[in-house]
């Protein structure tokens, strides 16, 4: 049993703030492979860790002990921070680490607000740009199944791969993480955002398995006009859109509506043969009666657009439908 650490932690290789799924899968693996490696939890998932340490099946079979930090403001350094929170109150969620000690910072949260919430709190120098096609499911015995491994890319935002991106991306494949290092980071951040909105808006507002939403052309339509006005926003950033994890968002955006709605059909279909159960994380926690990210990811790209005069009518659209699902009904009386 390792206790919640309550004393000021010296300055570590890896801190992870979050422990769900995909920071207990880095963290799990990173300290295997022998890397100092530092959990900053809370309450439930705290505990658990403490006494049981992190425990990983699926695609491999992992139990091991990681220090947890419960007060980050205890934390008086890292190399390495890994953001792997939901978007949810992050710059809350910041604030108790400004005082720590930053190499570099990166996030592989949904959304483009993190990059700049990062920079808020650590100074822009610090920021390495993410995303991750890597994901599992944290369950309620505190177990994670670890159910994708494809790509976790980070990069500079802006140009060429550095010794710094270098080292975080060696690090992550020698300790059994797929990686890359990318020299296209900000379009790599757009486009998975833009493959994310769709998804996730189509995944909630159903409320079915990934394949039976990809492989009706109705709802296929749907999600391809949301790519389309993601990626007008990322030219009017002047970012193009590259390929994504799951759907090829730069192709989508170039093709007839019904070339489109056929890359998205056939995709569903490999789901289907794949993937049957596989949800996107949303749905998943809108099942479970947990909050979803929504201002800080569309409700962020639509302000975005507002600002600049964009008109982005289904963003606006989704973001109203999905606060309206996402929120809980009040309680009579």
């Amino acid at each position: 049993m390792m206790r919640a650490t309550e004393l000021p932690m010296s300055r570590v290789e890896f801190a992870i703030l979050g422990a769900g799924a995909l920071g207990s899968i880095l963290g799990a693996h990173l300290a295997r492979a022998g890397h100092e490696v530092v959990l900053l939890a809370r309450g439930r998932r705290a505990a658990q860790i403490s006494a049981d340490g992190l425990r990983i099946e699926g695609l491999v079979n992992l139990a091991l002990p990681v220090p947890v930090v419960t007060d980050p403001s205890l934390l008086r350094g890292a190399e390495t921070l890994i953001v792997a929170t939901k978007a949810i109150g992050t710059a809350q969620a910041l604030e108790p680490l400004r005082g720590a000690e930053i190499g570099n910072a990166l996030s592989i949260q949904n959304g483009m607000l993190k990059d700049e919430l990062l920079a808020a709190a650590f100074g822009g120098e610090t920021v390495v740009g993410a995303v991750a096609n890597v994901s599992g499911e944290l369950l309620s015995t505190g177990t994670v199944m670890f159910t994708r491994n494809v790509d976790l890319r980070v990069g500079e935002l802006r140009g060429p791969v550095t010794p710094r991106v270098r080292h975080i991306a060696d690090s992550l494949v020698a300790a059994g993480i797929r990686a890359t290092a990318s020299d296209t980071m900000l379009a790599d951040e757009w486009s998975k955002f833009a493959a994310w909105v769709g998804l996730m808006a189509l995944s909630v507002t159903t409320r079915r398995n990934t394949w039976e939403y990809l492989c009706n052309p109705d709802a296929a339509l749907v999600l391809v006009r949301l790519v389309r006005e993601v990626g007008r926003l990322a030219v009017a950033c002047d970012v193009e859109l590259v390929g994504a994890p799951v759907l090829p968002v730069q192709e989508l955006c170039r093709a007839s509506d019904e070339r489109a709605v056929e890359i998205v059909t056939t995709i569903g279909q490999t789901f289907r043969q794949n993937a049957p159960t596989h949800r996107v994380s949303s749905l998943q926690d809108l099942e479970a009666g947990r909050p979803l990210e929504i201002d800080e990811t569309i409700g962020h790209a639509v302000a975005m657009a507002r600002r600049m005069k964009l008109e982005v009518p289904l963003l606006e659209n989704f973001l109203g439908l999905l606060g309206a699902v996402g929120s809980r009904p009040a309680v009579a009386g």
